[in-house]
């Protein structure tokens, strides 16, 4: 599986997310959009808006949270099969 992430250090739910990968085991590319302005418009590009944390998963993009509600756990869990304890 290929996973990248879009993040900023400033991105408080981009932690989260990380945390989420690296606890479960899960390798990932890392692309800071404020070190490559070329990664933040592919955001826009590929989701409508400059939005991050993004999850690109083998291809298929993912935004694993909604505002104000944060990270989305159980559809973390459910991309990437890890079953709930």
């Amino acid at each position: 599986m290929k996973v990248q992430v879009y993040t900023a250090a400033w991105c408080r739910d981009c932690r989260a997310a990380k945390q989420f990968l690296d606890s479960h085991g899960i390798e990932y590319t890392e692309i800071n959009v404020d070190l490559d302005p070329a990664a933040s418009d592919e955001v826009l590009r590929h989701v409508g808006k400059r939005a991050i944390p993004q999850l690109v998963i083998d291809g298929e993009w993912f935004q694993p949270y909604k505002p104000g509600r944060g990270l989305l756990y159980d559809e973390l869990h459910k991309r990437f099969g890890i079953p709930r304890t």
